[in-house]
């Protein structure tokens, strides 16, 4: 045998010896850094318990303005409100996201805090329609933090927790939304509602709403405080290293991550180059315009309802609504505050983690629509209760509507959770660079906001119309409901046509070479 035969035989034996299975690789997530996370945490609550805490009182406000024609033209106004903080937002939303990318994610935080801040206390001294909705809109200009937090956040996160950190900033928005719509159904009109507490006080007796806007604005002061003192920017401008400085951290690469590196060490450690800005061209891509678009007839359909919620629940039950006060609707909306914790740091990671965020956002959008049919049959019990004679009966019944009630916001609350915050995550991975993360998040933002401009119009339109009208089912008090539940349905049906690549974060994904000298515009 020759040489090479006996070579031939070598290679071929070694092919058909059997191969040995690789054991899996098991990635365990990196602790999450607190000590950015937390600052994060506590200027984020400011927006969201200062923008909220106006919904249980709202109804009534517009009332004492003495504005409106009839009860049923109070929507009409509400939905002013609405679109002036919307506009405002849209307006401002891209130029704090884009500014954040060239001076930082702090600066842009803090100067959002001080706006916040000041709006807070003035809605609460406002005493005529017009002032209200100059205030709002000043509330809009400053309500820019939400993309910039984002960013912030997938700054300081890695692939293995980056889900679960991602999950924090919308737990945080529905936590505040919870406790601001507490603080304003508790606190509004307090010489009425505490008479012992605030009876003597003139202050709040001539400014009936100033005491829960006094409490918002507590909050945006504390994460002020916090975000000044604690809070490390974010955005990492890498530089080329050394010789030296790219040897001393090729250990460490090739060792990957233990539990005490830093995020943000990491990050710069890998980046051996300045990473420009993407063009906007390049930027938006097919897939990242079905999914904004997608996005924003989902923002369109939920806050056509979220808007309307406060409204129909003042609203009197012969017209529709379920005739409660503005304590009754802060209760309503901020006992959801039990569920989102779990759902948010327990229930969302881990379903996220096993079938991907798309999954998520599918699931999500499935349990906005059940929600959204049955909503309005409510009121049929509340009608009921409001003419009901029998004090037993009146007794279960309405025991029996709060149960149902509470249901159905659990149902809609797992929905906002599971959806928004997997549309978060897919506009995050679907930054081709972390540079491109302000930009990237405030297109999103943006998106959302010219949907909550038209959103709140439309639906205080309808909701009049449908309750002036004595139209039938649907075109009666479940109209506006009804139109919402079709849009979700739309959406739902679009996801399927999302790929799975919007899984995984793009910014940390090997790039072809080429794509590093793209022009900017």
């Amino acid at each position: 045998m020759s040489r090479s035969d006996s070579a031939r035989d070598s290679t071929r034996s070694q092919q058909d010896a059997p191969v040995e299975p690789e054991e899996p690789v098991v990635v365990k997530e990196t602790p999450l850094p607190w000590k950015q996370i937390a600052p994060l945490v506590a200027m984020r609550l400011a927006e969201p318990i200062n923008l909220n805490l106006i919904l249980p009182f709202m109804y009534k406000m517009i009332e004492d303005f003495d504005i409106a024609d009839s009860p049923k033209d109070i929507s009409h106004y509400s939905s002013i409100l609405y679109m002036s903080f919307s506009i405002s937002q849209t307006l401002t939303i891209m130029h704090w996201g884009r500014l954040s990318d060239r001076i930082g994610r702090r600066p842009v935080l803090i100067a959002g805090l001080v706006g916040i801040l000041a709006v807070s206390i003035l809605f609460g001294l406002t005493k005529s329609f017009a002032m209200a909705v100059v205030v709002r809109m000043a509330t809009g200009v400053f309500a820019g933090n939400g993309a910039v937090m984002k960013s912030a956040m997938a700054e300081i996160a890695d692939d293995t927790n980056r889900s679960r950190m991602m999950a924090l900033l919308p737990l945080t928005w529905n936590v505040g939304t919870m406790v601001g719509s507490g603080i304003g159904g508790v606190f509004s009109n307090p010489a009425t509602q505490f008479p012992d507490l605030f009876g003597n006080f003139k202050l709040f007796i001539y400014f009936p709403y100033l005491l829960p806007c006094l409490m918002g604005s507590t909050v945006a002061a504390f994460g002020l405080l916090v975000g000044l003192f604690n809070f490390k920017e974010t955005l990492v401008k890498p530089t080329q290293p050394t010789h030296e400085e790219a040897v001393s951290e090729q250990p460490a690469i090739a060792g990957g991550s233990t539990e005490g590196t830093p995020l943000l060490a990491q990050s710069a450690a890998v980046s051996v180059a300045p990473v420009k800005q993407s063009s906007m061209k390049s930027l938006l891509t097919p897939l990242v315009i079905r999914v904004m678009v997608t996005n924003a007839i989902m923002c369109f359909a939920y806050n056509m309802c979220d808007q309307l919620y406060p409204i129909f629940a003042a609203t009197d039950p012969r017209d529709g609504g379920l005739g409660l006060d503005p304590r009754s609707i802060g209760l309503s909306l901020g006992i959801e505050g039990i569920v989102v914790v779990y759902l948010q740091l327990v229930v969302y990671p881990r379903l996220e983690r096993k079938f991907g965020v798309l999954y998520c956002y599918r699931r999500g959008l499935s349990f906005a629509i059940p929600y959204l049919v049955s909503m309005p049959f409510l009121s049929i019990i509340a009608a009921h209760l409001k003419t009901s004679a029998s004090a037993l009966s009146m007794t279960y019944e309405y025991i029996g509507m709060w149960v149902i009630l509470m249901s159905l916001m659990t149902m809609r609350i797992t929905s906002n959770v599971m959806a928004y915050t997997s549309i978060n995550m897919m506009i995050t991975n679907m930054a081709p660079t972390r540079a491109d993360l302000g930009f990237m998040n405030g297109t999103q933002q943006l998106a959302m906001s010219v949907m909550r401009i038209f959103a709140p119009a439309i639906s205080g339109i309808l909701w009049s119309w449908s309750i002036k009208h004595s139209l039938p089912f649907p075109f009666n008090s479940h109209f506006v409901w009804m139109i919402s539940a079709v849009l979700v349905a739309i959406v739902l049906w679009q996801s399927y046509l999302i790929p799975e690549s919007v899984n995984k974060f793009a910014a940390d994904q090997p790039k072809p070479i080429a794509s590093a000298e793209e022009p900017d515009d």
